[in-house]
């Protein structure tokens, strides 16, 4: 028999202060991304990603995720996470007190080099001692496998891939395992049929999609994953974010719509939608640019 509550009740990672500030332009300074983090959190939202620790040489936008940490009013009703790409990166999360890292391997080898220059199998052995350094460090992981779904360089990716990926993550039992539809290659059926295969390894609520809207199919494919069962989804205000590496990509499932698109099938986020589109508007005017109201159904009715 189903459990209306649990089972009834999706969580939303909001990611739009990492993976959509990421791949903008400007550079907002770490106060004015404290508050939008901590604006986000009063909306409702269960998670946010509130940063990475990389090189800010080369993300410059990602500078100063370390003072972030120490300026947001954290909450202990939401995970705090931030994405790290290497030990070093593992190790300044720990040192600046966040409790919980991401880290994630390409199933791509085009992608695994433009984005590591490392090859699946190097990642895939650095993440693995990198989620062990996590345990030790305290911390608890998500621990996920970029282009899950397909790769724009590569087209279809092995599933016997990803598949071999995420068991060498569950022998260093992370919380958490991550699908990334990184390049926006995914379709629901396919969405369907990597599900279908992975609730036969992985608890299914222990399941994290990470989905882009490179070919506007990113709505979709969140409304399959969600038929099912998995209940763990990350979205960005404004649908900001994308691939550095694909030109022209849009960005992930956006928040707003995400949450009107769960709701109407029944679901529950906690999250007030109101709220968030008036921080899409904040966010659109920081960034001198418009964030379209189209992704929202314009007859719903909402607050200004």
């Amino acid at each position: 028999m189903e459990n209306p509550g649990k089972e009834r009740t999706v969580l939303l990672q909001e990611v739009g202060p990492r993976d959509g500030l990421q791949n903008e332009p400007m550079t907002l300074r770490a106060e004015v991304r404290a508050e939008l983090i901590d604006q986000l959190a009063e909306t409702g939202l269960p998670r946010i990603q509130i940063g990475s620790f990389v090189n800010p040489v080369k993300v410059p936008q990602m500078a100063g995720t370390d003072r972030i940490w120490g300026l947001i009013n954290e909450s202990d009703q939401i995970r705090y996470s931030v994405l790290v790409l290497n030990e070093r990166g593992l190790l300044d999360a720990a040192a600046a007190g966040v409790g919980h890292v991401e880290v994630y391997v390409s199933a791509s080898e085009t992608h695994s080099m433009k984005n590591s220059n490392a090859s699946v199998e190097r990642s895939t052995a650095a993440a693995g001692r990198m989620v062990q350094r996590a345990h030790e460090q305290g911390l608890t992981v998500t621990a996920g496998v970029m282009c899950a779904f397909g790769c724009f360089y590569e087209g279809p990716v092995p599933t016997e891939r990803v598949l071999e990926i995420l068991d060498r993550f569950a022998e260093q039992r992370p919380v958490e395992f991550g699908l990334a539809d990184t390049t926006g290659m995914a379709d629901p059926e396919g969405v369907r049929r990597m599900i279908r295969i992975l609730s036969k390894r992985i608890d299914l609520d222990q399941m994290a999609l990470h989905l882009h809207d490179t070919r506007g199919m990113g709505l979709a494919n969140l409304s399959a994953a969600l038929q099912m069962g998995v209940r763990r989804f990350d979205s960005s205000v404004g649908a900001l974010g994308g691939c550095p590496f694909i030109p022209g990509a849009k960005g992930n499932v956006s928040t707003e719509r995400a949450v009107e698109i769960i709701e109407s099938m029944g679901f529950e986020t906690g999250v007030d939608l109101d709220a968030v589109l008036r921080i899409r508007k904040k966010l659109g005017d920081l960034l001198g640019k418009d964030l379209p109201i189209e992704t929202v159904d314009p007859e719903r009715p909402h607050r200004p």
